[in-house]
């Protein structure tokens, strides 16, 4: 069994979670790209069944670690099961980048909310709106005037027959 392990590497997608009540297993997410082009790149989900490496994986990991994983890929055998990885050995590659004031990074943020797309810029108080599609909504004045932008989007939608 063991020439049917295979080892990936990729970065932690988000936080870690048990996979029990009491942390002796665990769960998460690993995005993985074997080339630079994105539409390569995938999202496994893995599980640790190992106590000692689940409490690692629980307490030790941070998204945006840069992880290598040896484990069994386990395949649906009905539509409705998930394909994910059984983790037997994992090795930490890069730690993410620690940020000490991540407003001073963070400048603006791209939120979705449903078939729209905002952008919030934190230095002007306005808040550009697009479609999913990339059709320019408007200008919402502040963040509490999106929905009645979005609300007067639909109603010109509405009445243009569309």
């Amino acid at each position: 069994m063991a020439d049917d392990a295979i080892a990936l590497d990729g970065f932690l997608d988000e936080e870690t979670v048990p996979g029990d009540l009491h942390g002796e297993t665990a769960r998460f997410r690993l995005t993985v790209s074997p080339t630079d082009e994105r539409t390569d790149e995938m999202i496994l989900p893995c599980t640790v069944a190992d106590p000692a490496l689940a409490h690692a994986v629980i307490h030790d990991l941070v998204p945006g670690d840069k992880l290598r994983v040896t484990g069994y890929l386990r395949l649906p055998r009905t539509p409705d099961e998930p394909m994910w990885l059984v983790v037997t050995t994992l090795a930490v590659l890069e730690t993410a980048p620690e940020l000490s004031d991540p407003a001073a990074v963070a400048t603006a943020v791209i939120e979705r909310y449903g078939p729209y797309v905002c952008y919030f810029d934190a230095d002007v108080p306005e808040v550009e709106v697009f479609t999913e599609t990339g059709v320019r909504v408007g200008t919402a004045p502040e963040p509490n005037g999106i929905g009645e932008l979005l609300e007067a989007f639909e109603h010109r939608q509405a009445a243009g027959g569309e």
